[in-house]
Protein backbone atom coordinates (compact mmCIF):
# COMPACT_ATOMS: atom_id res chain seq x y z
CA UNK A 1 0.00 0.00 0.00
CA UNK A 2 1.33 3.70 -0.15
CA UNK A 3 2.55 5.52 2.83
CA UNK A 4 -0.25 7.94 2.14
CA UNK A 5 -3.67 8.59 0.70
CA UNK A 6 -4.77 11.41 -1.19
CA UNK A 7 -8.17 12.19 -1.06
CA UNK A 8 -9.93 13.50 -3.96
CA UNK A 9 -13.34 14.93 -3.88
CA UNK A 10 -15.74 15.39 -6.35
CA UNK A 11 -18.85 15.90 -4.95
CA UNK A 12 -19.36 19.22 -6.64
CA UNK A 13 -18.44 17.46 -10.14
CA UNK A 14 -19.31 14.24 -10.21
CA UNK A 15 -21.89 14.83 -7.36
CA UNK A 16 -23.25 17.33 -9.44
CA UNK A 17 -24.15 14.89 -11.64
CA UNK A 18 -26.97 13.49 -9.76
CA UNK A 19 -30.03 13.79 -11.57
CA UNK A 20 -31.93 17.34 -9.81
CA UNK A 21 -28.53 17.69 -7.69
CA UNK A 22 -27.67 21.12 -9.41
CA UNK A 23 -26.30 23.43 -7.21
CA UNK A 24 -25.84 27.29 -7.19
CA UNK A 25 -22.49 29.03 -6.85
CA UNK A 26 -22.99 29.87 -3.08
CA UNK A 27 -23.78 26.37 -2.06
CA UNK A 28 -20.57 25.12 -4.18
CA UNK A 29 -18.85 27.28 -2.44
CA UNK A 30 -19.81 26.79 1.31
CA UNK A 31 -19.96 23.01 0.69
CA UNK A 32 -15.92 23.53 -0.60
CA UNK A 33 -15.09 25.46 2.35
CA UNK A 34 -16.63 22.45 4.68
CA UNK A 35 -14.49 20.35 2.47
CA UNK A 36 -11.55 22.27 3.47
CA UNK A 37 -12.52 22.06 7.04
CA UNK A 38 -12.38 18.36 6.80
CA UNK A 39 -9.38 18.59 5.31
CA UNK A 40 -10.05 16.72 1.78
CA UNK A 41 -6.50 17.33 -0.48
CA UNK A 42 -8.49 17.80 -3.64
CA UNK A 43 -11.31 19.28 -3.97
CA UNK A 44 -12.67 18.78 -7.58
CA UNK A 45 -15.13 22.18 -7.80
CA UNK A 46 -16.45 21.69 -11.17
CA UNK A 47 -15.93 21.14 -14.97
CA UNK A 48 -15.03 25.05 -15.93
CA UNK A 49 -15.88 24.89 -19.70
CA UNK A 50 -19.62 22.87 -19.17
CA UNK A 51 -21.13 26.26 -18.15
CA UNK A 52 -20.63 30.28 -16.98
CA UNK A 53 -21.79 29.14 -14.17
CA UNK A 54 -19.89 26.39 -13.66
CA UNK A 55 -16.49 28.41 -14.55
CA UNK A 56 -17.79 31.24 -12.04
CA UNK A 57 -18.26 28.55 -9.56
CA UNK A 58 -14.81 27.30 -9.77
CA UNK A 59 -13.20 30.60 -9.97
CA UNK A 60 -14.76 31.63 -6.46
CA UNK A 61 -13.96 28.04 -4.85
CA UNK A 62 -10.18 28.93 -6.35
CA UNK A 63 -10.06 32.18 -4.92
CA UNK A 64 -11.57 31.20 -1.33
CA UNK A 65 -9.67 27.57 -0.87
CA UNK A 66 -6.12 28.29 0.69
CA UNK A 67 -5.73 24.76 2.31
CA UNK A 68 -6.85 22.26 -0.51
CA UNK A 69 -6.05 21.56 -3.99
CA UNK A 70 -8.56 22.88 -6.04
CA UNK A 71 -9.04 21.56 -9.65
CA UNK A 72 -11.12 21.70 -12.73
CA UNK A 73 -12.31 18.68 -15.08
CA UNK A 74 -11.43 19.47 -18.84
CA UNK A 75 -12.14 17.30 -21.82
CA UNK A 76 -8.98 16.26 -23.74
CA UNK A 77 -8.75 19.62 -25.79
CA UNK A 78 -7.75 22.74 -25.90
CA UNK A 79 -10.47 25.14 -25.13
CA UNK A 80 -11.74 22.76 -22.06
CA UNK A 81 -8.35 23.02 -20.52
CA UNK A 82 -7.67 26.81 -21.15
CA UNK A 83 -11.15 27.24 -19.54
CA UNK A 84 -10.20 24.86 -17.03
CA UNK A 85 -7.02 26.92 -16.12
CA UNK A 86 -8.43 30.52 -16.47
CA UNK A 87 -11.25 29.64 -13.79
CA UNK A 88 -8.15 28.40 -11.58
CA UNK A 89 -5.59 30.97 -11.96
CA UNK A 90 -6.72 32.63 -8.60
CA UNK A 91 -6.19 28.96 -6.23
CA UNK A 92 -3.13 28.50 -4.07
CA UNK A 93 -2.78 25.27 -5.39
CA UNK A 94 -4.51 24.08 -8.87
CA UNK A 95 -4.92 20.81 -10.75
CA UNK A 96 -6.26 20.29 -14.35
CA UNK A 97 -8.15 16.80 -14.46
CA UNK A 98 -8.08 15.91 -18.18
CA UNK A 99 -9.73 13.39 -19.50
CA UNK A 100 -10.77 11.21 -22.26
CA UNK A 101 -12.33 7.68 -23.23
CA UNK A 102 -10.03 4.25 -24.17
CA UNK A 103 -12.52 1.57 -24.74
CA UNK A 104 -13.59 -0.06 -27.44
CA UNK A 105 -17.62 0.63 -27.56
CA UNK A 106 -16.35 4.36 -26.06
CA UNK A 107 -13.61 5.10 -28.82
CA UNK A 108 -16.00 3.70 -31.90
CA UNK A 109 -19.78 4.30 -30.76
CA UNK A 110 -19.26 7.98 -28.68
CA UNK A 111 -16.18 9.80 -29.90
CA UNK A 112 -16.01 7.86 -33.41
CA UNK A 113 -12.46 7.61 -33.37
CA UNK A 114 -9.20 5.21 -34.00
CA UNK A 115 -7.32 3.98 -31.11
CA UNK A 116 -4.58 5.88 -32.86
CA UNK A 117 -6.43 9.41 -33.14
CA UNK A 118 -7.29 9.28 -29.12
CA UNK A 119 -3.38 8.18 -28.66
CA UNK A 120 -2.64 11.16 -30.14
CA UNK A 121 -5.09 13.05 -28.36
CA UNK A 122 -4.17 12.16 -24.93
CA UNK A 123 -0.44 13.07 -25.56
CA UNK A 124 -1.73 16.52 -26.81
CA UNK A 125 -4.07 17.50 -24.30
CA UNK A 126 -1.59 16.41 -21.32
CA UNK A 127 1.22 18.26 -23.07
CA UNK A 128 -1.23 21.51 -23.64
CA UNK A 129 -2.08 21.26 -19.63
CA UNK A 130 1.35 20.71 -18.82
CA UNK A 131 1.49 24.96 -19.76
CA UNK A 132 -0.46 26.11 -17.23
CA UNK A 133 0.22 23.63 -14.19
CA UNK A 134 2.74 21.27 -13.02
CA UNK A 135 -0.15 18.94 -11.25
CA UNK A 136 -1.87 17.22 -14.23
CA UNK A 137 -4.21 14.27 -14.25
CA UNK A 138 -5.28 12.44 -16.46
CA UNK A 139 -8.17 9.42 -16.89
CA UNK A 140 -8.50 7.32 -19.26
CA UNK A 141 -12.38 7.09 -19.41
CA UNK A 142 -14.12 3.71 -18.70
CA UNK A 143 -10.61 2.14 -18.31
CA UNK A 144 -12.26 -1.04 -16.46
CA UNK A 145 -13.61 -2.08 -20.14
CA UNK A 146 -10.78 -0.98 -22.32
CA UNK A 147 -8.28 -3.24 -23.56
CA UNK A 148 -5.40 -3.38 -20.78
CA UNK A 149 -2.62 -3.29 -23.82
CA UNK A 150 -3.89 0.21 -25.31
CA UNK A 151 -4.55 1.38 -21.92
CA UNK A 152 -1.03 1.09 -21.05
CA UNK A 153 0.17 2.40 -23.73
CA UNK A 154 -2.12 6.06 -23.68
CA UNK A 155 -0.82 5.88 -20.09
CA UNK A 156 2.64 5.61 -20.97
CA UNK A 157 2.21 8.56 -23.63
CA UNK A 158 0.10 10.55 -21.02
CA UNK A 159 3.01 10.09 -18.50
CA UNK A 160 5.53 10.90 -20.47
CA UNK A 161 4.44 14.16 -21.19
CA UNK A 162 4.23 15.43 -17.82
CA UNK A 163 1.22 13.82 -15.94
CA UNK A 164 1.74 13.59 -12.51
CA UNK A 165 -1.37 11.96 -11.48
CA UNK A 166 -3.14 8.76 -13.66
CA UNK A 167 -6.73 7.60 -12.26
CA UNK A 168 -8.53 4.30 -13.14
CA UNK A 169 -11.99 5.28 -13.29
CA UNK A 170 -14.88 2.25 -13.27
CA UNK A 171 -16.55 4.76 -15.24
CA UNK A 172 -19.57 2.33 -14.97
CA UNK A 173 -19.72 0.64 -11.97
CA UNK A 174 -18.93 -3.07 -13.84
CA UNK A 175 -15.70 -4.38 -12.15
CA UNK A 176 -14.91 -6.39 -9.58
CA UNK A 177 -12.67 -6.13 -6.96
CA UNK A 178 -10.32 -8.71 -7.85
CA UNK A 179 -10.60 -7.51 -11.64
CA UNK A 180 -9.95 -4.27 -10.31
CA UNK A 181 -6.93 -5.18 -8.46
CA UNK A 182 -5.21 -7.43 -11.48
CA UNK A 183 -6.05 -4.25 -13.54
CA UNK A 184 -3.80 -2.07 -11.97
CA UNK A 185 -1.21 -4.59 -11.23
CA UNK A 186 -1.22 -5.32 -14.89
CA UNK A 187 -1.03 -1.57 -15.34
CA UNK A 188 2.31 -1.21 -12.98
CA UNK A 189 3.49 -4.27 -14.26
CA UNK A 190 3.14 -2.84 -17.92
CA UNK A 191 3.35 0.84 -18.54
CA UNK A 192 6.94 2.49 -18.21
CA UNK A 193 7.08 5.78 -16.12
CA UNK A 194 4.02 4.50 -13.81
CA UNK A 195 6.07 4.58 -10.60
CA UNK A 196 6.87 8.08 -10.94
CA UNK A 197 2.91 9.22 -10.40
CA UNK A 198 0.67 8.74 -8.15
CA UNK A 199 -1.86 6.05 -9.14
CA UNK A 200 -5.40 7.27 -8.85
CA UNK A 201 -9.11 5.33 -8.45
CA UNK A 202 -12.40 6.26 -9.08
CA UNK A 203 -15.26 4.14 -9.01
CA UNK A 204 -19.44 4.52 -9.74
CA UNK A 205 -22.03 2.63 -7.48
CA UNK A 206 -24.01 0.47 -10.34
CA UNK A 207 -23.57 -3.00 -8.52
CA UNK A 208 -22.91 -1.52 -5.61
CA UNK A 209 -19.23 -2.30 -5.16
CA UNK A 210 -17.79 1.05 -5.53
CA UNK A 211 -16.50 1.46 -2.08
CA UNK A 212 -15.17 -2.36 -1.90
CA UNK A 213 -13.71 -2.00 -5.29
CA UNK A 214 -12.05 1.67 -3.88
CA UNK A 215 -10.72 -0.20 -0.18
CA UNK A 216 -9.02 -2.99 -3.05
CA UNK A 217 -7.28 -0.52 -5.07
CA UNK A 218 -5.98 0.69 -1.97
CA UNK A 219 -4.66 -2.55 -0.54
CA UNK A 220 -3.07 -3.05 -4.05
CA UNK A 221 -1.56 0.17 -4.05
CA UNK A 222 -3.56 2.66 -5.56
CA UNK A 223 -1.96 6.35 -3.67
CA UNK A 224 -5.16 8.49 -4.31
CA UNK A 225 -9.29 7.93 -4.03
CA UNK A 226 -12.11 9.82 -5.44
CA UNK A 227 -15.51 10.19 -3.87
CA UNK A 228 -18.37 11.74 -3.36
CA UNK A 229 -19.92 13.10 0.24
CA UNK A 230 -22.96 10.52 0.62
CA UNK A 231 -22.31 8.52 -2.62
CA UNK A 232 -24.13 11.26 -4.87
CA UNK A 233 -23.22 10.91 -8.66
CA UNK A 234 -24.12 9.76 -11.74
CA UNK A 235 -26.80 7.00 -11.65
CA UNK A 236 -25.97 4.64 -8.58
CA UNK A 237 -23.65 7.42 -7.47
CA UNK A 238 -19.70 7.30 -6.57
CA UNK A 239 -17.75 5.70 -3.76
CA UNK A 240 -18.70 7.28 -0.78
CA UNK A 241 -16.30 9.22 1.50
CA UNK A 242 -17.23 8.57 4.51
CA UNK A 243 -17.40 5.13 4.08
CA UNK A 244 -13.80 4.56 2.63
CA UNK A 245 -12.74 7.37 5.12
CA UNK A 246 -14.00 5.31 7.78
CA UNK A 247 -13.20 1.77 6.39
CA UNK A 248 -9.80 2.97 6.54
CA UNK A 249 -10.02 4.35 9.93
CA UNK A 250 -11.86 1.98 11.85
CA UNK A 251 -9.50 -1.25 10.11
CA UNK A 252 -6.12 -0.16 10.93
CA UNK A 253 -4.77 -3.39 11.39
CA UNK A 254 -5.37 -3.88 7.89
CA UNK A 255 -4.94 -0.56 6.18
CA UNK A 256 -2.53 0.87 8.41
CA UNK A 257 -2.51 4.99 9.30
CA UNK A 258 -3.40 5.83 5.79
CA UNK A 259 -5.80 8.99 6.57
CA UNK A 260 -4.93 10.84 9.88
CA UNK A 261 -5.34 14.51 8.41
CA UNK A 262 -9.38 13.81 7.69
CA UNK A 263 -11.38 15.32 10.12
CA UNK A 264 -13.89 12.62 10.51
CA UNK A 265 -16.17 14.58 13.42
CA UNK A 266 -17.00 16.96 10.63
CA UNK A 267 -18.49 13.98 8.41
CA UNK A 268 -21.98 14.72 9.42
CA UNK A 269 -22.19 18.17 9.22
CA UNK A 270 -20.35 17.80 6.06
CA UNK A 271 -23.55 14.99 4.67
CA UNK A 272 -26.05 17.41 6.31
CA UNK A 273 -24.67 20.43 4.07
CA UNK A 274 -24.22 18.83 0.67
CA UNK A 275 -27.86 16.73 1.57
CA UNK A 276 -29.58 20.13 2.23
CA UNK A 277 -27.49 22.13 -0.92
CA UNK A 278 -28.45 18.84 -3.19
CA UNK A 279 -31.99 18.01 -1.73
CA UNK A 280 -31.18 14.64 -2.06
CA UNK A 281 -31.88 13.09 1.13
CA UNK A 282 -29.39 10.69 2.91
CA UNK A 283 -31.16 6.99 3.70
CA UNK A 284 -31.43 6.30 7.52
CA UNK A 285 -29.95 3.32 6.40
CA UNK A 286 -26.73 5.11 4.82
CA UNK A 287 -23.22 3.71 6.01
CA UNK A 288 -22.00 6.61 9.17
CA UNK A 289 -23.97 9.19 7.75
CA UNK A 290 -27.67 7.33 7.82
CA UNK A 291 -30.05 8.38 10.87
CA UNK A 292 -29.87 4.65 11.87
CA UNK A 293 -26.26 4.17 11.63
CA UNK A 294 -25.85 4.41 15.43
CA UNK A 295 -29.82 3.61 16.38
CA UNK A 296 -30.29 0.04 18.03
CA UNK A 297 -34.09 -0.92 18.23
CA UNK A 298 -33.62 -4.81 18.87
CA UNK A 299 -33.75 -5.76 22.44
CA UNK A 300 -31.06 -8.44 22.26
CA UNK A 301 -28.74 -5.26 20.85
CA UNK A 302 -29.92 -2.79 23.32
CA UNK A 303 -29.33 -4.97 25.93
CA UNK A 304 -25.87 -5.59 24.90
CA UNK A 305 -24.93 -1.68 24.13
CA UNK A 306 -26.06 -1.17 27.71
CA UNK A 307 -23.89 -3.88 29.20
CA UNK A 308 -20.94 -2.42 26.86
CA UNK A 309 -20.94 -0.16 23.27
CA UNK A 310 -18.24 -2.56 21.94
CA UNK A 311 -21.18 -5.19 21.48
CA UNK A 312 -22.65 -3.67 18.57
CA UNK A 313 -20.77 -1.09 17.49
CA UNK A 314 -17.42 -0.52 15.62
CA UNK A 315 -16.65 3.10 15.82
CA UNK A 316 -18.08 5.78 18.14
CA UNK A 317 -20.92 8.00 16.66
CA UNK A 318 -18.89 11.02 17.74
CA UNK A 319 -16.49 10.25 16.01
CA UNK A 320 -18.11 11.07 12.99
CA UNK A 321 -20.31 14.28 14.33
CA UNK A 322 -23.37 12.44 15.55
CA UNK A 323 -24.03 13.65 19.72
CA UNK A 324 -24.69 9.73 20.52
CA UNK A 325 -25.97 6.38 20.10
CA UNK A 326 -29.84 6.06 19.99
CA UNK A 327 -31.79 3.37 21.01
CA UNK A 328 -34.77 3.91 19.55
CA UNK A 329 -38.00 2.40 20.58
CA UNK A 330 -39.81 0.06 18.72
CA UNK A 331 -42.01 -3.32 18.47
CA UNK A 332 -38.58 -5.23 18.67
CA UNK A 333 -36.93 -3.50 22.19
CA UNK A 334 -37.08 -5.35 24.83
CA UNK A 335 -37.62 -4.38 28.40
CA UNK A 336 -33.70 -3.46 29.44
CA UNK A 337 -34.43 -0.66 26.70
CA UNK A 338 -37.52 0.35 27.65
CA UNK A 339 -36.54 0.38 31.42
CA UNK A 340 -32.85 2.87 30.62
CA UNK A 341 -35.68 5.29 28.21
CA UNK A 342 -37.54 5.34 31.14
CA UNK A 343 -34.55 6.36 33.59
CA UNK A 344 -33.45 9.13 31.65
CA UNK A 345 -36.72 10.33 31.51
CA UNK A 346 -36.87 10.77 35.24
CA UNK A 347 -38.83 7.41 35.83
CA UNK A 348 -36.15 5.50 37.33
CA UNK A 349 -37.96 4.61 40.71
CA UNK A 350 -40.94 2.87 38.96
CA UNK A 351 -41.29 -0.97 40.61
CA UNK A 352 -40.95 -3.81 38.20
CA UNK A 353 -44.88 -4.62 38.29
CA UNK A 354 -45.57 -1.29 36.95
CA UNK A 355 -42.39 -1.16 34.31
CA UNK A 356 -43.98 -4.65 33.14
CA UNK A 357 -47.14 -2.91 32.81
CA UNK A 358 -45.82 -0.01 31.19
CA UNK A 359 -43.89 -2.09 28.81
CA UNK A 360 -47.35 -4.01 27.74
CA UNK A 361 -48.71 -0.44 27.03
CA UNK A 362 -45.47 0.45 25.33
CA UNK A 363 -45.79 -2.71 22.74
CA UNK A 364 -49.85 -2.46 22.11
CA UNK A 365 -48.55 1.24 21.11
CA UNK A 366 -45.79 -0.22 18.78
CA UNK A 367 -48.28 -1.80 16.72
CA UNK A 368 -50.52 1.43 16.18
CA UNK A 369 -47.11 4.02 15.77
CA UNK A 370 -44.00 3.18 13.69
CA UNK A 371 -41.63 5.12 15.79
CA UNK A 372 -42.66 5.80 19.76
CA UNK A 373 -41.15 9.24 21.29
CA UNK A 374 -40.21 10.19 24.65
CA UNK A 375 -43.43 12.48 24.08
CA UNK A 376 -45.20 9.24 23.74
CA UNK A 377 -43.64 7.14 26.80
CA UNK A 378 -44.45 10.26 29.02
CA UNK A 379 -47.87 10.27 27.83
CA UNK A 380 -48.17 6.89 28.98
CA UNK A 381 -46.22 6.84 32.39
CA UNK A 382 -48.07 9.50 33.19
CA UNK A 383 -51.66 8.41 31.98
CA UNK A 384 -50.69 5.56 34.42
CA UNK A 385 -49.80 7.39 37.98
CA UNK A 386 -53.35 8.67 37.26
CA UNK A 387 -54.79 7.81 40.83
CA UNK A 388 -57.40 5.29 39.36
CA UNK A 389 -59.30 2.45 40.95
CA UNK A 390 -59.77 0.54 37.75
CA UNK A 391 -63.15 0.11 38.74
CA UNK A 392 -64.45 0.65 35.16
CA UNK A 393 -62.30 -0.62 32.82
CA UNK A 394 -62.38 -0.40 28.68
CA UNK A 395 -62.81 -3.81 27.02
CA UNK A 396 -63.91 -3.21 23.48
CA UNK A 397 -65.48 -0.15 21.33
CA UNK A 398 -66.78 0.59 18.23
CA UNK A 399 -68.50 3.91 16.86
CA UNK A 400 -69.37 4.86 13.35
CA UNK A 401 -71.24 8.12 11.86
CA UNK A 402 -72.44 9.69 8.64
CA UNK A 403 -72.42 13.41 7.10
CA UNK A 404 -75.46 14.24 8.85
CA UNK A 405 -73.95 13.76 12.05
CA UNK A 406 -75.30 11.06 13.76
CA UNK A 407 -73.68 8.65 15.14
CA UNK A 408 -73.88 5.19 16.74
CA UNK A 409 -71.78 3.30 19.31
CA UNK A 410 -71.15 0.25 21.08
CA UNK A 411 -68.98 -0.23 24.06
CA UNK A 412 -67.88 -3.00 26.39
CA UNK A 413 -66.87 -2.24 29.97
CA UNK A 414 -65.39 -4.53 32.96
CA UNK A 415 -67.50 -3.01 35.58
CA UNK A 416 -66.54 -4.39 39.17
CA UNK A 417 -65.31 -7.51 37.40
CA UNK A 418 -68.29 -8.26 35.83
CA UNK A 419 -68.42 -7.80 31.89
CA UNK A 420 -71.14 -5.00 30.58
CA UNK A 421 -71.90 -3.76 26.85
CA UNK A 422 -74.18 -1.63 25.65
CA UNK A 423 -75.19 0.72 22.83
CA UNK A 424 -76.02 4.55 22.08
CA UNK A 425 -76.19 6.96 19.83
CA UNK A 426 -75.24 10.85 19.65
CA UNK A 427 -73.88 13.90 18.01
CA UNK A 428 -70.30 12.55 16.67
CA UNK A 429 -68.68 9.12 17.88
CA UNK A 430 -67.51 10.63 21.07
CA UNK A 431 -70.65 12.05 22.17
CA UNK A 432 -72.09 8.30 21.41
CA UNK A 433 -69.54 6.93 23.35
CA UNK A 434 -69.78 8.44 26.13
CA UNK A 435 -73.97 7.97 26.53
CA UNK A 436 -73.27 4.45 26.01
CA UNK A 437 -70.74 4.75 28.97
CA UNK A 438 -73.01 6.45 31.17
CA UNK A 439 -75.86 4.11 30.60
CA UNK A 440 -73.38 1.09 32.12
CA UNK A 441 -71.65 3.56 34.84
CA UNK A 442 -74.58 5.22 36.82
CA UNK A 443 -73.66 8.54 38.45
CA UNK A 444 -75.41 11.48 37.01
CA UNK A 445 -72.26 13.41 36.22
CA UNK A 446 -71.79 16.00 33.62
CA UNK A 447 -68.98 17.01 31.08
CA UNK A 448 -67.76 20.32 31.87
CA UNK A 449 -64.78 20.57 29.45
CA UNK A 450 -62.95 18.67 26.64
CA UNK A 451 -59.59 19.67 25.59
CA UNK A 452 -57.82 17.47 22.78
CA UNK A 453 -53.52 17.75 22.34
CA UNK A 454 -51.51 16.31 19.71
CA UNK A 455 -47.98 15.09 21.68
CA UNK A 456 -46.10 14.29 18.77
CA UNK A 457 -45.96 15.18 15.31
CA UNK A 458 -47.36 13.19 12.28
CA UNK A 459 -50.15 11.06 10.86
CA UNK A 460 -49.10 8.61 13.84
CA UNK A 461 -49.25 10.69 16.42
CA UNK A 462 -50.90 9.98 19.63
CA UNK A 463 -53.45 12.24 21.12
CA UNK A 464 -53.76 13.71 24.64
CA UNK A 465 -57.40 13.88 25.75
CA UNK A 466 -58.61 15.59 29.12
CA UNK A 467 -61.69 15.96 30.35
CA UNK A 468 -63.76 17.70 33.41
CA UNK A 469 -66.53 15.90 35.48
CA UNK A 470 -68.53 17.92 37.50
CA UNK A 471 -70.71 15.57 39.80
CA UNK A 472 -72.98 17.25 42.25
CA UNK A 473 -70.46 19.91 43.52
CA UNK A 474 -67.67 17.69 42.91
CA UNK A 475 -65.44 18.14 39.74
CA UNK A 476 -62.94 15.66 38.50
CA UNK A 477 -60.72 15.39 35.55
CA UNK A 478 -59.59 12.40 33.47
CA UNK A 479 -56.96 12.25 30.45
CA UNK A 480 -56.71 9.41 28.13
CA UNK A 481 -53.53 8.54 25.26
CA UNK A 482 -53.91 6.69 22.57
CA UNK A 483 -52.95 7.33 18.45
CA UNK A 484 -57.17 6.99 17.99
CA UNK A 485 -58.09 10.46 19.38
CA UNK A 486 -61.82 8.68 19.76
CA UNK A 487 -60.16 5.68 22.18
CA UNK A 488 -58.20 8.73 24.21
CA UNK A 489 -61.26 10.31 24.68
CA UNK A 490 -62.84 7.14 26.11
CA UNK A 491 -60.29 6.64 28.42
CA UNK A 492 -59.75 10.01 29.43
CA UNK A 493 -63.62 9.73 30.46
CA UNK A 494 -63.23 6.36 32.66
CA UNK A 495 -60.28 7.73 34.23
CA UNK A 496 -62.30 10.71 35.51
CA UNK A 497 -65.08 8.07 36.18
CA UNK A 498 -62.61 6.34 38.48
CA UNK A 499 -61.82 9.09 40.06
CA UNK A 500 -65.14 9.45 41.55
CA UNK A 501 -64.96 6.24 42.69
CA UNK A 502 -61.79 6.93 44.76
CA UNK A 503 -63.93 10.50 46.15
CA UNK A 504 -66.72 8.27 47.05
CA UNK A 505 -64.56 5.54 49.10
CA UNK A 506 -62.81 8.25 51.01
CA UNK A 507 -65.39 9.76 52.14
CA UNK A 508 -67.01 6.79 53.28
Amino acid sequence: MADKLIIFDTTLRDGEQSPGASMTREEKLRIAKQLEKLRVDVIEAGFAASSNGDFEAVRAIADAIKDSTVCSLARANDRDISRAAEALKGAKSMRIHTFMATSALHMEKKLRMTPEQVYEQVKLAVRFARKFTDNVEFSPEDASRSDPDFLCRVLEAAIAEGATTINIPDTVGYTTPEEYVRLLHYLREHTPGIERVVLSVHCHDDLGMATANTLAAVQAGAGQVEVTINGIGERAGNTSLEEVVMALRTRRDVFGDLVPHIVTEQLVPTSRLVSRATGIVVPPNKAVVGANAFAHEAGIHQDGMLKHRDTYEIMTPQSVGWDASRLVLGKHSGRAGFRARLAELGYADLSRERVDELYQRFIDLTDRKKVVTNADLVAIVEEGLQPVADRYVLTGWRAHSGSDGRAEAWVKLNVDGVERETSATGNGQIDALFRAIDKLVPGGCELEAFHIDAITPGQDAQGSVQVRLKCGEQVYNGRGVATDIVEASVRAYLAALNRTTISAEVTV
